[in-house]
This record gives structure tokens, C-alpha cells and sequence, in this order.
């Protein structure tokens, strides 16, 4: 069964690491940017055009308003980035949002924040791969033919490239985050300089439609309504900004500084990205709906439900390098593939969030562990699972998708910066250095602002998108909370019931004495060797037991058992309905209840097979016997086991291929300790 299983494992994530190599696996600044910011950074493949279209519902004369939103926007991405600069310096640990909130809002505070977030990078892997889909489907008919496979199939590529570990898929992932920058910057560079130096007229493939609004001459309170949906269409470019705040240890040191640093750096990219877009798509009338079938008119006449409407960033590259041409298909091919890795935020920042929220017992502990590669596997699988259901159940719809989107990064930043005043606050009352004080009341001034703006945006957010989708990521943060809270009223409860009572006395809960039961089927070496192991314990009183199943088995187990002249008695229970578990555990408890100060130890003889199929062929009954005797209070169950000949076949392949780390290597601690080990070497 190990080689079945650990063979594939092997070929597809790698050869396990020690732990003694973790520091090794650290991300410098130029691998951490494409790792933790490709989130923000490709948002701009679809946030400009979210704003578009959402101002379409207005017309064509809605438009002029972008520059203002995408203003907005610009303010609010700055706002944040300093308002995170702030958090990663004040909490290096990776608990980010979480424990900011914790820390100084109080437990319930901090697992809100943590259901939002945990919500948020499930959503960032769905809406980035649907997203992606749809970019790669409009050159490839198949992928759009077959968008839910294709986008589960992805899905499970960047599963594997994440369960290589965090630096080995940052490098993968690298190269096409840097491209797909460049290539944006190409675009707005020479967008710029044909459009003021060269004064030359670019349009974009749809600059000749028309738009049919769909609410027309829009004033007032409807107006404001709509210009502020668009903007919580527009903060879709903020998406991932907090994933740095809880990735800082896996940055080299100085960890805070370079988290810092690459969080500037990101910010400064994704500002100029997005506005170059919003800029560039007024510039060549770019033109866009919702329903591009039926709103999209050429010549008065609507386009029909078989237009495909590109994303604003391919009608710009259209217009700025010409339709086809190589630096347009360049641009296209990195946008696919930058929107399929943006996914790789959530699969560094769910996993090491998950990790805290596990050791803090507010999710199981199997998140907790390291897996072979030193990244939190566990996590990585889970995220998957449920990007994967989410996509789908919305038929990798981006449009749907997004519409439950920034909701719970909007909650995890409000709290986050509400916690980061109160961080301040409390160390002004302390802290006597002039200069410290005014860098903390500087800071104190940043975080303010940025929850007073998150705030807000939050409360257009829940009001423009709740009907549209907002709540069904309201309800999984809801679920997600309770869930959570369950988990951690089990553990706590669990920890009570188990903790040792130091005011008692050893002889409170000592056994007065101790009764052994070998069970038996025949008599053959197994037994005899389980026989003479239960001697060896010194019970109080020890007999063999078995079942009448067959009574001729059964009457030739005596007569040899008599024969052999063995010094334990033997009792034969009887089974009219030849069953074998019931009159074995009704016999267990009835002396537990004649003797309820009596510990009764029951020893199982086993056999230890070499194949996986021979454990379909023996040892049922002993695992139905161990299932069930392990409800019974008082009741110790012992597997003594008997090795076959094919368990040393298998030990013996097992020595030829000693040079790989058996899985879990890791979780048993430093290789050096375990001498006997011949792995240890090769390691």
C-alpha cells in the first residue's frame, strides 16, 4: 500500500524536505511579488472593464465618470497599502488581519475576520480561474465549449505546483506575472506616446458600436446608486493586498521590511496598471455592456447572442498594437495565464491562515502540519476542494462569481485597521520617547483613515451588491464562523474532560486489579505467541477466550488445548446465530459490570501481511472486535502482532528503496535523532 501511494506522490510534488530546510524555502522580494501580489496585479485584467459595465446600464454618456472612480479606487489603494505597511511591522508573526483583530478587538472580532478571508480566497481562486477561462476561450472555442471541466482541471494543475512548496511554484509563477506587467506597461507607454506625441487616433474593435441604455437620463439618488456600484465594481483591483500581512514569514529576513517593501511595490503597480487602462479604453472608445447581445447595437441593430464580448485590456492591446500583431498575442497569452495564477494568493494565504487558525483550535490540527514539501498541504487540498465545488456550482461564471466578490476583504479591512487604532492607543499610554510617539501617532493617524474608508466602502459594497450576490458570501462567512466556533467548543471541551486532576490521588483511578482475555480461533503460533506475551504482563487473572461458531473447530481447539496440557483456561462462549463480535463484547461487559474497579485487557493475535490486497483477506474480525471494544470504558485492547513471510518481502523492497523519505518523515522530527533509520544518510 506505501509504494502504491508514494510512488505517484513522488513524481508529482518531489522528494519530501527535512525540516532543517524550511529557511531554504524562504522568498526574496522579487519571487515573494508574483507569489503574494499576482491577486491585485491581475485584477486589472478585469476591474477596469467591471466599472464599464456597470456604468453602460446609464449609456454611452455614463462613461465620462471612470476617471473619477478609478480616482477613487487609486486613493483607496494607497489608503490600504499604508494602512498594511503599518500591520506587517507591527505583526511580523503571519496572523495578519487575524491577529490584529484578536489581539486587540477581542476573539469573536478576530474570527469574523477570519470567515471573511477564509470566503475571500475561496473566491479569489474561483473568479480567477473562470476568468481566466473565458480570456483563453475566446482564441481556444474548446475551452469555452467545456468551461467547468477546463477550470477544475486548472484548478487541480496549481493544487499540484502549490504541493511542490511555496518557493518552487513562485518561481513557476514568476515569469508570466513579470511578462504580463511588462506587457502592460508597453501597452500604456506606447498607447501614450501614439496618442500625444504622434497625435494618432486609436480605436478600439467596438469604438463604432452603440450602447442602449438601459436606464436612461439617470439623476439624483439613482445616479449616486449606480456611481457607486461601480465603484465597489472598481475595488475588485484591492482583492489580495492582505495576503502579504499574513505571508510575512515566508519572506527572507528582514521579514517585515521586505512584506513592506513588496506591498509599496505592488500598490505603485497596480495603481498605474489599472489607471493606464481606464485611461487608455476612454481614449479608444471602448465600448461595453452587460448584455453585449442585446445593449451592443452597429448600425441600430443589436449585435446578437452570438457576440463575444474581450475584456477591456484585449480591445486596448487591439488598439494600441494593432489587432494580431505579435506584441497583442503576447499581451492575451500572458493576461490567460497571469489570471489562472492570480489563484496563487489564496494558495499561500488560506493555507498559512488556516495553519493559525488550527494551532489557535478553531479548525482541525491536520492544518496545522507541514506536508513532505514544507507547505501546509492540507490547507492547499481543502481550498481547492472548495474553489472546485464553487465553480461548479456557478458554471465557472465570472460575472456571477465576482458579484459575491470583495465583500469579506472589505469586513477582514474595516476590522483589521479598527484593531491597528487600538494597537496604538494602547501603547501612547506607555510608551515616554518623543519620537516614538509621534511615529506612533502618525500610524495611529494612517489606520484611522483607512478604517474610516474601508468603512465605507464596505457599506456601499453591502448596499450596491447584496441582491446581486453579496449574500452568499455573507452566508458563507456565517457558516464559516459557526463552524469554527463548533470546532473550538469541541476542543475545549475535549481539553477539560481529559486534564489531569492534580488534587487527586494515584489510588482514586488505579485498578484494583487487572483481568487479560487472549481471544482465540485456533491454536497455531499467533496464539501461542499472544498466550505467552499476556503472561508476561503479570495480569491478575488471565483466561483464553473463544466462540462456538463450529462446533466441531470448536471441540478440536479443546482436545488440543488439553493435549498440549496449556496452563490458562479456556472459555468457549456459544453463538446460536454464529456471530463473533456480540458475545465477545456482552462478555467484556458483564465483567466490567460485576467488577466495576477492574481493568479487563483483552489481546488480540494479529497477522502483518506484505500486500495491500491480503488485508482484504485476514484481520476483519479483529478490526470489528477493536471498534467496538474501544467504546467500553475500562477496557484496554492489545494487538500482538505475527509477521507472515510476505511482510518480509515487503520489508525487504522497503531497504531498496530506503534513499526516499517515507511520507510524514518530517513530522517525526529531526532525521539525526533517528539513528537506526538508514534513511537518515541519503537525507
Amino acid at each position: 500500500m506505501s509504494k502504491l501511494t508514494d510512488v505517484p506522490k513522488r513524481i508529482l510534488i518531489g522528494r519530501a524536505l527535512r525540516s532543517d530546510k524550511l529557511g531554504e524555502t524562504l522568498l526574496p522580494k522579487r519571487i515573494a511579488l508574483p507569489v503574494f501580489a499576482s491577486d491585485p496585479l491581475s485584477s486589472v485584467a478585469y476591474a477596469p472593464g467591471e466599472v464599464l459595465l456597470v456604468l453602460s446600464v446609464a449609456g454611452l454618456s455614463a462613461y465620462h465618470f471612470s476617471p473619477w472612480i478609478a480616482l477613487a479606487v487609486v486613493v483607496l489603494m494607497f489608503t490600504v497599502v499604508a494602512s498594511y505597511r503599518q500591520n506587517v511591522h507591527a505583526y511580523p508573526s503571519g496572523g495578519g488581519d487575524y491577529e490584529v483583530a484578536t489581539t486587540n478587538l477581542g476573539p469573536k472580532a478576530g474570527l469574523t475576520v477570519a470567515s471573511a478571508l477564509l470566503v475571500d480566497y475561496v473566491l479569489t481562486v474561483a473568479v480567477s480561474i473562470a476568468s481566466g477561462i473565458e480570456n483563453l476561450g475566446s482564441a481556444v472555442p474548446f475551452i469555452v465549449e467545456h468551461k467547468v471541466p477546463s477550470a477544475i482541471a486548472v484548478i487541480v494543475l496549481l493544487t499540484l505546483m502549490n504541493l511542490r512548496g511555496v518557493k518552487e511554484s513562485g518561481s513557476l509563477f514568476a515569469i508570466p506575472t513579470y511578462v504580463f506587467v511588462a506587457g502592460v506597461f508597453i501597452m500604456i507607454i506606447w498607447g501614450a506616446y501614439r496618442g500625444i506625441v504622434l497625435d494618432e487616433t486609436m480605436r478600439a474593435p467596438t469604438a463604432d458600436f452603440e450602447i442602449k441604455a438601459e436606464h436612461q437620463g439617470l439623476a439624483g439618488f439613482a445616479l449616486v446608486f449606480l456611481l457607486l456600484r461601480a465603484f465597489s465594481s472598481g475595488c475588485a483591483a484591492l482583492t489580495g493586498v492582505e495576503a502579504i500581512s499574513n505571508g510575512v514569514p515566508a519572506f527572507r529576513k528582514p521579514k517585515s521590511k521586505n512584506a513592506a517593501t513588496t506591498l509599496a511595490l505592488m500598490g505603485g503597480l497596480a495603481v498605474t496598471m489599472f489607471c493606464g487602462i481606464i485611461f487608455l479604453a476612454m481614449a479608444t472608445d471602448v465600448r461595453m455592456a452587460e448584455n453585449p447581445g442585446e445593449d451592443l447595437l452597429h448600425n441600430g441593430v443589436p449585435l446578437g447572442a452570438g457576440y463575444v464580448q474581450d475584456p477591456v485590456i484585449s480591445q486596448v492591446a487591439a488598439a494600441v498594437f494593432g489587432d494580431g500583431t505579435f506584441l497583442f498575442v503576447v499581451l492575451a497569452a500572458a493576461t490567460a495565464l497571469v489570471l489562472f495564477l492570480a489563484a496563487n494568493t489564496a494558495y499561500n494565504g488560506f493555507p498559512l491562515l488556516g495553519s493559525i487558525l488550527a494551532q489557535d483550535r478553531y479548525l482541525p490540527r491536520q492544518l496545522h502540519t507541514r506536508g513532505d514539501r514544507l507547505a501546509f498541504s492540507n490547507g492547499i487540498v481543502l481550498l481547492a476542494g472548495a474553489a472546485a465545488l464553487l465553480v461548479w456550482i456557478y458554471g465557472a461564471d465570472s460575472t456571477r462569481l465576482i458579484q459575491l466578490y470583495i465583500v469579506g476583504v472589505f469586513v477582514s479591512f474595516t476590522l483589521s485597521q479598527i484593531g491597528m487604532v487600538r494597537h496604538w492607543n494602547r501603547h501612547l499610554t506607555t510608551e515616554k520617547d518623543p519620537a516614538k510617539r509621534r511615529h506612533m501617532i502618525r500610524s495611529r493617524a494612517i489606520n484611522a483613515f483607512g478604517a474610516f474608508f474601508t468603512g465605507l466602502v464596505l457599506v456601499v459594497v453591502l448596499a450596491t451588491k447584496f441582491t446581486h450576490g453579496a449574500w452568499v458570501a455573507l452566508l458563507g462567512m456565517v457558516i464559516f464562523y459557526g463552524t469554527m466556533t463548533a470546532i473550538r467548543r469541541h476542543y475545549d471541551s475535549v481539553a477539560a474532560e481529559i486534564a489531569a486532576a492534580e488534587e487527586r490521588p494515584d489510588e482514586y483511578v488505579r485498578p484494583s486489579r487487572v483481568r487479560s482475555i487472549v481471544l482465540v480461533s485456533k491454536l497455531h503460533k499467533p496464539t501461542l505467541r499472544a498466550l505467552a506475551y499476556a503472561k508476561l504482563m503479570h495480569a491478575g487473572e488471565l483466561e483464553a477466550l473463544t466462540v462456538n461458531v463450529d462446533p466441531a473447530e470448536t471441540k478440536a481447539l479443546k482436545e488440543e488445548w488439553e493435549r498440549r496440557n496449556i496452563n490458562v483456561p479456556l472459555k468457549i462462549l456459544d453463538s446460536p446465530y454464529r456471530e463473533i463480535t456480540r458475545p465477545v463484547i456482552e462478555y467484556v461487559k458483564n465483567m466490567r459490570r460485576e467488577s466495576p474497579r477492574d481493568a479487563v485487557s483483552v489481546y488480540i493475535p494479529e497477522y502483518v501481511v506484505g500486500h495491500w490486497y491480503e488485508h482484504l483477506l485476514h484481520n476483519q474480525s479483529a478490526l470489528r472486535l477493536k471498534g467496538r471494544l474501544l467504546f467500553t470504558p475500562g477496557v484496554m485492547v492489545t494487538s500482538v502482532p505475527y509477521q507472515l513471510q510476505s511482510s518480509e518481502a515487503a520489508k525487504n523492497r522497503a531497504r531498496k528503496r530506503q534513499e526516499w523519505n517515507a511520507p510524514g518523515s518530517v513530522r517525526r522530527g529531526p532525521v539525526e535523532k533517528r539513528q537506526k533509520e538508514p534513511t537518515a544518510k541519503n537525507n
